[in-house]
C-alpha cells in the first residue's frame, strides 16, 4: 500500500544514507580525490602530485574516503593504491560532472 509505514521507513533510511554521502561529497578536497579515483585506482604518490594535497591533509582525507567505505585499498610493496567502492558514490559523481564539469551551451556561468 502506497505511503504505508514499511514504505516510509525504508525511504527514511534511504534517506539518512544519501545525506551521508552528500556529507561526504561536501568536501572539496574528498570531491577532487573521488573525481581522480574516478578515472581508475592511484596510490597515495599519485594522488598527491595531481592534487596538489600536502600529506596530512591528503590522509585525513583519505581516512575519511575509507571509514565511509567510498574508497578500498590495495598494497603493492610499499604503495597503497585507492579506488572507488561505491557505485552509488560514482552515479552521483557522474551527475555532478555532468552538471558542472561539461560545458553546455547556453548554460551560464555559476560565480
Amino acid at each position: 500500500m502506497p505511503g504505508s509505514t514499511v514504505e516510509i521507513d525504508a525511504m527514511r533510511e534511504a534517506a539518512q544514507s544519501a545525506c551521508a554521502l552528500m556529507k561526504v561529497l561536501s568536501n572539496p578536497d574528498r570531491m577532487l580525490l573521488l573525481c581522480l579515483l574516478a578515472e581508475g585506482e592511484k596510490n597515495v604518490g599519485e594522488l598527491q602530485e595531481a592534487l596538489g594535497i600536502v600529506q596530512p591533509t591528503l590522509s585525513q582525507q583519505l581516512a575519511v574516503l575509507r571509514d565511509e567505505e567510498l574508497v578500498e585499498t590495495r598494497r603493492d610493496g610499499k604503495n597503497i593504491y585507492y579506488s572507488v567502492a561505491s557505485p552509488q558514490a560514482l552515479a552521483v559523481l557522474q551527475v555532478l560532472y555532468d552538471q558542472f564539469c561539461t560545458p553546455a551551451k547556453g548554460r551560464r556561468s555559476r560565480r
